[in-house]
């Protein structure tokens, strides 16, 4: 995969936000990149009744102020007026960025449910990875999990991750659903027609170009996706857990698992879709 030379970095400016300039920043530094810094604002057709604007004048100083605080890299600034996603796919576009790096979201119980939030439109309309950046920390990535469908979205996101923490250790987990009629006890299941199929997808998939290598053979495990990576974030502790982005439906659809994890990651998340 090319080097990554434009990051593009979006901030609503609040204090939630902190770590996401900070770690844009970092990658920037580490790999000789420009970095981006876009915030967006709603036009006033879209503004809520309750949504106080802030001077345009104001948010160019504090993005100024923001970039000044990184001498040592190259930093640009940007302003848009728009919806956020679009804003910032727009952009990606037009500097043909190589990673976007957003914040949390705010939570919103109810609209969560009923519609996709900004991060979730944003990862869809990018052509490239995306990072969500929540950690105070932003020493180098050490320990990277990815959770894998030995699918070419899977692929992406640990080629990804590659270039964004080339000195980490590299661990994947596959979760295998097994079938109602073919729900066996472990040891036969591990000898079952459905884990002989995900061997051989993983040994197609471990033949794949881009991915680390140092990547440990990705583990098999039966079970439901959430709890078999729960089980491997308890054990491995990993600071980046990396993912494809698509459902298995549509490459036009976030997968179920992948929103779970955006909407509370447990570490930084990096998302990827296929080319």
């Amino acid at each position: 995969m090319p080097a990554i030379r434009t990051i593009l970095v979006a901030t609503d400016l609040k204090p939630r936000s902190a770590a996401v300039p900070e770690r844009g920043a970092a990658l920037a530094r580490a790999l000789g990149a420009r970095m981006i810094l876009v915030h967006a604002t709603p036009d006033r057709g879209l503004r809520l009744r309750n949504w106080r604007a802030q001077d345009p004048d104001t948010i160019r100083d504090t993005l100024s102020q923001m970039a000044a605080r990184y001498p040592d890299i190259a930093v640009e600034t940007f302003m848009g007026t728009g919806p956020v996603d679009q804003v910032i796919s727009d952009l990606a576009r037009a500097e043909s960025a190589d990673l976007v790096v957003l914040g949390l979201h705010r939570v919103r119980t109810v609209l969560d449910t009923l519609r996709l939030t900004t991060m979730e439109r944003i990862a869809l309309a990018v052509f490239c990875p995306v990072l969500v950046a929540h950690s105070r920390d932003i020493a180098p990535y050490r320990r990277v999990l990815g959770a894998i469908t030995f699918s070419p979205a899977s692929a992406q996101a640990m080629a990804a991750a590659a270039r964004i923490a080339p000195a980490a250790e590299f661990h994947a987990v596959h979760a295998l659903r097994l079938p109602l009629k073919d729900k066996l006890p472990m040891s036969e299941a591990e000898n079952g027609t459905a884990m002989t199929t995900s061997v051989l997808l993983r040994d197609a998939f471990m033949r794949l170009d881009g991915l680390p290598q140092n990547l440990e053979t990705p583990e098999i495990v039966p079970g439901g996706v959430h709890e078999v990576l729960q089980f491997r974030i308890n054990e491995l502790k990993p600071d980046l857990i990396v993912i494809g982005s698509h459902s298995g439906r549509s490459h036009d659809q976030l997968g179920n698992y992948a929103r779970d994890l955006m909407r509370a990651p447990p570490a930084d998340l990096l998302i990827a879709k296929p080319d």
